[in-house]
């Protein structure tokens, strides 16, 4: 393959990738924005171990660390003295600290044929979020409040069916995700608790004592539909490139009490990106990852500061390690967000992750 015609395929695969792209964003529109936008990881581990289309089995485990510690609004970063600033006039309004969100993630996969992929995620959440509560100017060390999550999180089990095309390259998903994490808040009168083994605000600082938000405890008491799309080639001799994007979107909530129902936004994830693929052992690539979801809802909701859109800029590089067994690592830097009200949002994360099949 000449470099005239490497250009030509280049071209024409960038421009099926970019109208793809395009063609799923029009469903983040439908909501609003991002619930939680940094809480999970938006990479694509799917695409940074190769779509294939061989059978058999797949096992595979990554690690994810995610710091959240700089408050932002829209698109510009605020201090926590500028939040704070609010209570002195008079209102109401959360001054987290730092949230440091650290995953592990057990997959099985099961390919029966070239056209069929059946796929379990069991995540492991180990997560301390610190709060200074709704406190007023000046800050101190004193009012911070500590809570810590470490337990079993919300199951996925996701089927892909990639028979379309004889080249088997373009795939759709349909998923399910499973209320199996801790989950819950405060009753409607506000003396008890509701759902399963809510974890609450260690006795120091302003929110001593305090459940955890509802938002912020290892699952959301919701089943979730998952659907989704992929698609991938080759667009020269060395280069393969990928789009694809998943919708999720919670069809029952356990958390429906009047006065103490939740229920997660939706969410839309999108990814595209290339491999540069001239050795087969070791496979640089970079990706970009857009993540949109709209405001959590219900009683136990903080739906003024759960909802945004984001983006990363990925770059990362998957390796053979031995026979059937690869490794991968990325950096995912931010380059867009667009949040309500006051959230917390990380500076850089990174995701580690390795696979086995037989």
């Amino acid at each position: 393959m000449n470099a005239t015609s490497d250009l030509f395929h280049i071209r024409k695969s960038l421009r099926f990738v970019i109208a793809a792209t395009i063609a799923l964003l029009p469903l983040a529109a439908m909501n609003d924005a991002l619930a939680c936008a940094t809480c999970g990881c938006s990479l694509s581990t799917d695409a940074a171990m190769g779509y294939s289309a061989t059978t058999g089995w797949r096992v595979s485990a990554d690690y994810s660390f995610i710091n959240q510690n700089q408050l932002r609004k829209g698109t510009g970063a605020v201090s926590p003295e500028q939040v704070a600033a609010i209570n002195d006039a008079g209102g109401d309004q959360e001054v987290e600290d730092q949230t440091i969100n650290r995953y592990i993630t057990l997959g099985l996969s099961y390919s029966s044929s070239a056209n069929w992929n059946f796929r379990l995620l069991v995540p492991y959440i180990d997560r301390n979020h610190t709060t200074y509560a709704s406190a007023t100017n000046p800050l101190t060390p004193d009012q911070i409040s500590s809570a810590d999550v470490s337990s079993l999180g919300d199951i996925k089990f996701i089927t892909s069916y990639q028979g379309i095309l004889p080249t088997h390259n373009l795939g759709i998903q349909l998923g399910v995700k499973l209320p199996t994490g801790a989950y819950g808040g405060p009753d409607a009168s506000g003396s008890g608790t509701v759902g399963r083994s809510p974890v609450s605000f260690g006795p120091a600082g302003n929110a001593g004592g305090e459940l955890l938000d509802t938002s912020l405890q290892a699952g959301t008491g919701s089943t979730d539909l998952i659907v989704g799309s992929y698609y991938y080639q080759p667009v020269s001799q060395d280069f393969d490139a990928f789009v694809n994007g998943q919708f999720q979107a919670a069809v029952m909530e356990k958390l429906n009490q009047v006065g103490a129902d939740y229920r997660p936004g939706n969410l839309l994830t999108v990814s595209f990106g290339v491999r540069y693929e001239a050795d087969p052992k070791i496979v640089p690539q970079l990706q970009v990852n857009m993540t949109s979801k709209s405001a959590d809802g219900g009683a136990l909701a903080d739906t003024t500061d759960t909802a945004g859109t984001v983006a990363y800029l990925s770059p990362g590089v998957s390796a053979s390690v031995m026979k059937n067994t690869q490794m991968y690592a990325f950096v995912q830097l931010p380059v867009y967000s667009n949040l309500d009200g006051y959230q917390l949002f990380p500076r850089w994360t990174a995701t580690v992750g390795l696979g086995y099949s037989f």
